[in-house]
Formats: structure tokens, sequence, C-alpha cells
């Protein structure tokens, strides 16, 4: 045991040996015991100490517990915007005929009392009556669209053919929101556009053509959704209806494994929120079809209660998983949905101030993607195709009914304007109210602006929902063009403002359509 070996491959040999003890006197060097009950020991009794990594531990506890916050979040703002939705889908049966007939009672009016101004009517007076009239268009072409008949014929097709109908329709709703609003608000622009201005439009009636085409083709696809889900209802097996819920869930496989920021989020978060309204409109076409059918008894609705559900339970289900996992991946606090609801409650309260530059609907439309137009017209066809109006008691049920339907909008929208300023207060954008439009300089578009520009608040200024009249445009010189160093400082400090700025942001995020992609 005392001979040094010369060679590396000689003491390897003495080390690996049958003989060898657990220790080598050539170098000594203590060797482990080979016996499997030493080893099976240090395996049971081998020790480590988590508080080494402590940072790490601590992220993922986070994670966690933002992964258990975000069914709450998220479901505060669903219904947030699901009020601000109905708020907007309600002013199209109850405040937007009163205000047509009031803008048609001025224009009635105008012999006797004069031009008090250089306009006849006023720039909103004239987008209701375009409203109106669009909606008067389309409910009569939509008397030669059959329901029944498209019913029987969705009904004759295929499982396989359905669901790929089905699919394939969402993508055209998709498609038909985010073009549908520039038609309506090129429309409004061209027939409200002063005209002292130079213009270089194709005139009102080819934007009134193509609004009408755009309104009827979107809601004759609506209605072909609802007759697929009203299918999937009565089918025997069920096998439709399964078939298309299961599709939801790929809607998560589409979404989760890709990388978001925070204004990406966003838009799909408004995304989500108008895709479940539309369902709930659509479930409730489904509902007042098939209890038709059967002669409106009452026994018919709790058989229809459970598909009912299950639908709504899959969509909820399907939304706080990709949230959930998105947020997981992108590491986007919960609090975020706080800020979406800022901005959500931000284009209400802004919309209800004296120089508001859109109407509240049309502001929801944009954010969100949500025109109610098509989805109104589809619902009164069906509405009026399903209860007979006969008889003098009839029509006062149905003047109940309207007065029913214009104190719930009113009642919707004072919960919802109060709880906007208390998102706006808790938020700190109660200035932003208050901030002039700058006028754009050379090579800065508005958004730019506005991203850049801050105005204080006015001083003496009390309320959020009402605005001062702001002084003359004329007052203010245009901005001088960048210097090369102020674009070269604009460019090094972008990324700290994007991030240091973000609830300013969201502000301009206002068109989105298919998986939360951004469309410009």
């Amino acid at each position: 045991g005392d001979r040094r070996f010369s060679s590396e491959q000689e003491l390897w040999k003495r080390h690996n040996s049958p003989v060898a003890t657990s220790h080598c006197k050539c170098c000594h060097y203590v060797l482990p015991d080979p016996s499997l009950a030493r080893f099976m020991c240090a395996e049971l009794t081998r020790g480590y100490f988590l508080e080494h990594n402590e940072a790490k531990y601590t992220e993922r506890r986070e994670r966690v517990y933002t992964c258990m916050r975000i069914p709450r979040e998220l479901e505060k703002l669903m219904v947030f915007g699901l009020f601000l939705c109905l708020d907007a889908f309600l002013y199209v049966f109850t405040l937007l005929p009163l205000r047509v007939l009031l803008a048609l009672l001025r224009l009635l009016t105008l012999p006797c009392c004069g031009l008090s101004g250089s306009r006849l009517l006023q720039p909103a007076q004239v987008c209701d009556i375009l409203k109106g009239l669009i909606m008067v268009l389309c409910y009569s072409m939509m008397h030669y669209v059959d329901y029944s008949m498209m019913y029987h014929l969705i009904r004759a097709q295929s499982v396989i053919k359905l669901y790929i109908i089905y699919n394939m329709l969402e993508v055209a709703d998709r498609l038909f929101s985010s073009f549908g609003q520039d038609i309506l608000d090129a429309l409004y622009w061209t027939a409200t556009e002063p005209k002292e201005r130079k213009r270089d439009s194709l005139g009102v009636i080819p934007h009134f053509i193509m609004a009408v085409l755009y309104v009827f083709l979107h809601a004759i696809l609506i209605m072909v959704q609802a007759s697929t889900l009203n299918v999937a209802f009565n089918s025997h097996n069920k096998s439709l209806l399964t078939i298309m819920m299961s599709n939801n869930f790929v809607e998560i496989k589409g979404s989760v494994f890709k990388k978001f920021e925070k204004n990406n989020l966003f838009q799909m978060s408004n995304s989500d929120i108008k895709e479940r309204f539309t369902n709930y409109v659509l479930l409730l076409i489904v509902c007042l079809r098939n209890m038709e059918q059967f002669s409106w008894n009452p026994d018919h609705l709790w058989v229809l209660l459970p598909d009912v559900l299950m639908v709504i339970t899959s969509e909820v289900a399907v939304d706080v998983i990709k949230h959930a996992f998105i947020t997981k991946f992108n590491e986007i606090t919960a609090n975020v949905y706080s800020e979406y609801r800022a901005s959500l409650a931000f284009d209400l309260v802004s919309s209800r101030q004296k120089n508001a530059c859109t109407d509240y609907s049309d502001s929801v439309a944009r954010r969100m993607g949500f025109i109610p137009l098509p989805l109104a017209v589809l619902l009164i066809r069906v509405v009026m195709s399903s209860v007979k109006v006969e008889g003098a008691l009839s029509y006062s049920c149905v003047f109940l009914f309207y007065l029913g339907l214009v104190t719930l909008k009113v009642l919707n929208s004072i919960v919802l304007l109060g709880t906007s300023c208390v998102y706006v207060k808790q938020a700190n954008m109660e200035d932003k109210l208050f901030e002039k439009p700058p006028t754009p300089g050379p090579g800065k578009t508005p958004s730019d602006l506005w991203s850049q520009h801050s105005s204080p608040t006015p001083s003496g200024t009390s309320s959020i929902t009402s605005q001062p009249t702001p002084p003359d445009q004329d007052n203010h010189a245009p901005l001088p063009p960048d210097t090369p160093e102020q674009k070269e400082g604009d460019g090094i400090e972008g990324t700290e403002l994007k991030h240091r700025n973000t609830k300013k942001d969201l502000l301009d995020v206002d068109r989105f359509t298919i998986c939360g992609n951004r469309i410009d």
C-alpha cells in the first residue's frame, strides 16, 4: 500500500479494484462506500436550502398569486365592458328614435323659426338622421330574407360543414366589424364636413349607399350565425354544439403562446368583451325563435337553459384560462386590468362633455369593435316576426315595454357615469379630460402630439363631467418643426416614455381585430 504507482492507469485500477478499501493511502483520498445501503441513506437524508435562491421562489409565488387574481380582475373588466356595450345597444332602441324625431322637428320648423346660423342642423343631428335612415332601410331590406328557409337550409348540411361555416362566420364578423366603423365614420364626416373646406370625397350619397350595404350584409352574417347556433341547439345528439364549444379552446392555442404587450392585451380584452356580448344577443335570438316554435311554452325554456349555461360557462372558462396564461408567460401583473377599466371609463366621461368630438356609441365601436346597428336591425327583425302585435292592448304593452327600456337605459347610464368618474379619479386621469388636441406641426401626427403634449388643468375646476369652452384655436401658433437634436432625443427617450406613460398609450388604442393584433 506504500508503493507509488507511476501511471494514472494503474492508479485507476487500484481505486476500482475489488479489494479497494474506503481509504486510499497512495493519494490520501477517502473513497465512498459502494454499497447500496450507503447510496440509499445518502439519497434519503440529502438536504437543500431554498433561501439560497429566495428571489427566484418569491417570483414564482407571485406568479401563482397573479394567476389566482386574474379571474376576479378580468371579470370586473368584463362586467364593466358588458354594461358599456349594453348602454350603446340600448341607445339605438331608446334615445336614437327620440333624437331623430327632434332633428326632423327642427327641419319642419325651420320656415317658421328661420335660420339662426350657417347650418340647417347640428352635426350630431345629421348623424342621428343618417343612423335612423340606415336602420329603416336595412330593416325594410331584411323583410325579404326568410329566416325559416335559412334555418332549414343550414340544418340540411352535415356537421363538419356547419363547423367550418361557423368558423368562417366568426372570422368574417371580425373583418366586418373592423372595416364597418370606418365606413360609418366616413359617412358622418362627409355629411358634416364644413362647406368652406376643400372636399376630396365621393359625396354623401355614395357613402350612404356603402353604409346601408355594410349594415345589411353584416346583419345577414349575424343571422346566419344565429341560425347555425339554433341548429346546434336543436340537434338531437348535441354533437354540433359540443364541437362549437370545443372550438373556443382552440383559441387558447392560438393566443397563449404569442408575445403580448400591454396594448395588445388591451385589444384582446376589448375583443373578448365584444364577443361575449354578441354571443349573449345571439343566445337571446335563439331562445326567441325556439319559444315561438313551441307557442311560448314556459316549460321549453327549462329545456334550453342547460345548453345556454354550457355556452356561457365555456366562454368564461376560455377567457379566464387564456388571460391567466398570457399574463403568466409575458410577466404582466393583474393590476393592468384596472388600467384598462380606467381607459374605457375615460372614453365614457369624455363623450359626455360639452365639446365632445364623437358620440358615445361610436366611441365604444371604435374601442371594442362593437357596432350596434347591424345587431339592432337583426334583433328588431326577429322580435317583429316572433311577436304578433294586434289590438290596442298589445300596442299599450309595447309602449310600456319601450318605457321600461328607456328607464333601464337611463339608470344604466347614470350608474356607468358615476362608476367611470371613480375609475378616472383613481387612475389620476382627470387632467387629460381638459387637454385640447394640439395643432400638429410638420412631420407630426395628432396621435404623436397627444402622446407628448400635456396642458395644465384649468384652475377652479371641480367636476370632470363638464368642460369649459376652449379658447379660439387661432390664438395658438403652430408648433415649430423639430430640430435634429430634438428628433434624436425623442428616439432615445421613446422606449422609456412608452413604458412610463402606459395609460396615455392605451387611449390611442382604438382599432383591433383578429387575435388582438393591431390593424392600422
